[in-house]
């Protein structure tokens, strides 16, 4: 080669290489380069972005990615301070830096400092570049691509969720939350200063290795802060009071049950998760709910009660609002156990399902129904069903059977329309924990003898009030929805929402005063399984609905533990806290879905005559009764062959609860006193007091008249109408009066202290 050849080569060469390097640098960034790898831990959030729990990497490591605009602007500050000034100046490289760099190593015969670039440090930890001349030039040139072709606020978020900032943690979130158990969104100078300080040597300097070195580095921080002018002096004086102790809080852990299923359903399903999740749980809620489980263990212990369990779901959207397993997740023996999860016998809440099917089937609210003692041949021999009290009431209508829970009649009527329809109802409500087939549950399915879970009963009453329609119920904020499938017709779904709201129907199996008494409509369900081992209760609202658990998770019986006084109170409270939270609006009306109002006799079920006690009855199209009462005539009262035997020794009870005083109540042979009308709420000389911290929609009391004439009942309330069936609690002393249809006049005086 001539020396002519020689020189041009020498020329072209570099001409060529930085010809090549310049089209290197304009091809775009591989965009998976900028996308956090799958395997790193989990960030479980909930529905407002609050922190739930998160997880670490299987190598350890804890990262968090979080947009530049949730990062504290403080953080942003001090690492262009800390890491590069001139940040927002240069190109990728600092040229200034560079020469001030070459000059110091070679002052001192080794390296001393770097000039890495926020742009070139991002280079190192996006490409495999090591710390040799040949990694420093790499970084330099992928340093230039970067600024080429990403802003600088989207170098700085890529940088600041990757630095590693010690104890395994990977970017400003998770060092946050490690260092000062709070997010990058909001931290203080100080504590800015310090994650900035932490770069440099995170290994060493992070203050759980060494609270010193980490106050010397914040130290540095803060004086490149106030040499940059990017706070105020006084500011940057206060920060370095800030005390380095107290760094290190625990990692957050809560909503426990929630969150550990959630995390056992990703690493099932394999998702990866390069970015925090957002959960439906609402967090506030979900703590309220958990005290309210505290607060029932701890009031029912003493009747052997040792566990309880809660859950909230969104009826539109199916989402999980608060999800409590056991009241102390952390209890050595027990507490892990899920009992929102876990499958246990219902006892009657299936019962509405059951009562469903039969309204789709042609019964009504008003059917009459056997209450009497009746034995039902089955493979394992005669099987003789009995009310909870032991006492039986002969012809009871569907709605009082169902809302006062009456068995019975439940297996009656599950006779009658047949266990393997009833079966396939509950599957179509999503009850998959029923998995064995009708032979083996046989007519006690009614009595809820098969095991369910807590949610899959939530979300199955969570049906009822979607019209019929069942929906899979969702742990992710805002996952949309998703095709469900019918459960029952949109109007057999209202009328027996309607039933389970009725508090006059529920009267005769729970009495007047019950903890199921709401200042908005709530349909309630309880149900405690064989033995007592298992107390549950469900309540649906326009926007919500609410199921919890009592009992113990070893079997054992409670003690003299119903409905009423032991899932009953806890539902009572967890429906009232959730409407602190969420409008409990209210469910369709059986008019609205199609259904009509026809007026029957009480006792009957049939077209009212003048002789008997009448009420309205709801009945879905074309099941409105055509026949006129003949039970009842000036000579008594005649019921069917059926209930013959049972009529012999209790006609005296049946036509006093004929009369309209009362629905049927629990048959006696004791003497009554004659039936007359009277208000059961409020009675004369009651005082009330306007709880604090109520919402004044809340403060109400109900107004109730039990008797002849009760089914028609005008209320005044200081000799002003009222039209409501509850009356907002207003401070002074008043006076509520009440006229039945056949003009009786009942006058009560109360007063609600100031």
């Amino acid at each position: 080669m001539t020396r002519r050849q020689v020189v041009r080569l020498a020329i072209a060469l570099p001409i060529l290489a930085a010809a090549s390097l310049a089209a290197w640098i304009a091809v775009p960034v591989d965009p998976s380069l900028l996308v956090r790898q799958a395997g790193s831990g989990v960030v479980l959030l909930d529905r407002n972005g609050a922190l739930l729990r998160s997880t670490r990497a299987a190598d350890g490591s804890d990262a968090r990615w979080v947009p530049l605009d949730a990062i504290d602007p403080d953080i942003i500050d001090a690492f262009v301070a800390t890491e590069d000034k001139r940040f927002w100046e240069h190109h990728g490289v600092d040229g200034r830096a560079v020469a001030r760099a070459l000059k110091d190593d070679v002052r001192h015969l080794h390296v001393v400092s770097g000039a890495s670039t926020i742009s070139m440090q991002l280079a190192r930890l996006i490409t495999p570049s090591g710390k040799t001349a040949f990694g420093k030039a790499s970084q330099v040139v992928w340093a230039w691509r970067l600024e080429a072709h990403l802003s600088k606020q989207q170098i700085l978020e890529q940088y600041l969720n990757r630095v590693e900032l010690g104890q395994g943690t990977i970017g400003v979130a998770a060092a946050s939350s490690l260092y000062f158990g709070a997010p990058a969104s909001s931290v203080s100078l100080g504590q800015a200063a310090l994650l900035a300080g932490l770069a440099h040597a995170p290994s060493r300097d992070n203050p759980l290795t060494s609270s010193r070195r980490a106050l010397v580095r914040r130290g540095i921080a803060l004086t490149r802060m106030r040499r940059l002018s990017v706070a105020r002096a006084a500011d940057i004086e206060r920060a370095r009071l800030e005390p380095i102790e107290g760094s290190g809080r625990a990692t957050t852990l809560l909503a426990p049950h929630f969150t550990t299923r959630v995390l056992a359903w990703l690493a099932d399903s394999q998702v990866a998760t390069a970015r925090p999740i957002r959960t439906s749980i609402d967090l506030a809620l979900q703590r309220q709910v958990e005290d309210e489980v505290r607060h029932t263990v701890q009031m029912l212990k003493d009747r052997g009660v040792m566990h309880a369990a809660a859950v909230v779901l969104d009826n539109t959207s199916g989402e999980v609002l608060a999800w409590v397993g056991s009241p102390d997740f952390w209890e050595p023996k027990s507490g892990q156990t899920d009992m929102v999860a876990s499958p246990r016998q219902p006892g009657s809440a299936l019962k509405p399902f059951l009562y469903a099917l039969a309204f789709d089937r042609g019964f009504t609210a008003a059917s009459i129904l056997p209450d009497i003692p009746k034995s039902y041949p089955t493979a394992t021999g005669p099987y003789a069903p009995r009310d909870y009290d032991r006492q039986f009431r002969g012809p009871v209508r569907a709605r009082e059977a169902l809302a006062s829970s009456y068995n019975v009649p439940a297996v009656e009527l599950a006779s009658r329309v047949g266990t393997p329809a009833f079966l396939n109802v509950l599957h179509l409500a999503g009850f998959s924990s029923l998995d064995q087939d009708a032979e083996f549950y046989g007519l006690g399915l009614a009595l809820g003898n098969g095991d369910v879970t807590l949610i899959e009963l939530a979300n199955a009453y969570r049906s009822l009030a979607a019209g019929g329609v069942w929906h899979p119920w969702t742990w992710r904020s805002a996952a949309g929805s998703q095709a469900g499938r019918r459960v029952a017709s949109a109007a057999a779904s209202a009328i027996v929402l309607n039933v389970l709201s009725d508090a006059s129907a529920r009267v005769p199996g729970f009495g007047l005063i019950t903890p199921f008494d709401f200042p908005f409509p709530v349909a309630v369900k309880t149900g405690t399984s064989r033995h007592f081992t298992d107390n549950w209760a469900v309540g649906v609202t326009g926007r919500f609905t609410v199921a919890v658990w009592a009992g113990n998770f070893n079997g054992r019986p409670m003690q003299g533990v119903s409905g009423v006084t032991g899932a009953g109170p806890l539902l009572h409270r967890v429906v009232m806290a959730t409407a602190q939270h969420y409008e409990p609006g209210s469910f369709a009306t059986p008019d609205q879905l199609g259904a009509r109002r026809a007026t029957v006799c009480r006792l009957s079920g049939l077209l009212a005559t003048q002789r008997c006690a009448r009420l309205d009855e709801w009945f879905m199209a074309g099941t409105a009764p055509t026949q006129t009462d003949d039970w009842e005539h000036d000579g008594g009262v005649t019921l069917p062959d059926e209930f013959a035997d049972w009529a012999q020794q209790n006609m005296r009870a049946l036509v006093r609860s004929a009369s309209g005083e009362r629905p049927p109540a629990p048959v006696s042979r004791k003497r009554v006193a004659d039936a007359s009308f009277r208000v059961l709420s409020p009675l004369d000389g009651d005082r009330y007091a306007i709880p604090i911290g109520v919402d004044a929609r809340f403060a109400t009391i109900p107004l109730r008249a039990a008797g002849p004439g009760s089914e028609d009942v005008s209320w005044t309330v200081d000799g002003h109408p009222h039209s409501s069936e509850r009356w907002s609690l207003v401070p002074g002393p008043h006076i509520i009066e009440a006229v039945s249809a056949r003009r009786d006049t009942i006058r009560v005086r109360i007063a609600v202290d100031r």
